[in-house]
This record gives structure tokens, sequence and C-alpha cells, in this order.
């Protein structure tokens, strides 16, 4: 958790002036995760997931684009895997699936 929560505020807008969102935020995605799974209230799981998807995506558009050179948070410190397009990639296909869903489910 320390090194996913190191990591994760160096480059998420709301973590950087709330860094104890770094550790509710891998909770969040948990429980998403886990709420997707059980298929609980897709409603109200799809609109969590866009809104924090989409002020995820923020901080991680700026960081690639300012061509920053910092570590993913999403291993923590397992692995020293670079921010890249793969995560705006992954990003932005949860806020699809996630806007798709709302909208014709």
């Amino acid at each position: 958790m320390k090194g996913f929560a190191e990591s994760y505020v160096m480059y998420d807008v709301i973590a950087r002036k709330l860094p104890v969102w770094a550790y509710i935020y891998a909770f969040v995605e948990l429980g998403l995760g886990m709420a997707y799974v059980i298929d609980f209230n897709p409603r109200i799981t799809n609109w969590v997931t866009l809104i924090v998807m989409s002020v995820s995506i923020l901080g991680v558009l700026k960081t690639v684009l300012d061509k920053k050179q910092i570590r993913c948070a999403c291993l923590g410190a397992v692995f020293n895997l670079p921010m890249s397009t793969v995560t705006i990639i992954e990003d932005a296909l949860m806020i699809g699936m996630s806007a798709w869903m709302l909208t014709f489910f």
C-alpha cells in the first residue's frame, strides 16, 4: 500500500492535495471491481466508475503529455513500470465502459 500511495500521489490531482486519497483510491477500485463481479446496483457502480476514472485520467494525461518519467502506481513498489499511453488507454476504456453501460443498460 505504501508503494502504491507514494507513486500515486506523484500524479493524481486529488492525491496531490489530499494524500490520504492515495490510500483510499486503492480500496475504491477494489470495491468497484467487487461491485461489478456481484452485480451490485449497476447504475451506482457505473456512475462511481465514470466519475472516479474521469478524475484519475486528468493526472495521467498531464504526466504523459509533460513527458515526466513517473512510475505507474498500478503495481506499487513491486515493479518499476513507467507511466505511459497504456495507462491512459486503461483509464479511457474504464470511462468508456461505464458510460456505455449507463447509456445502454
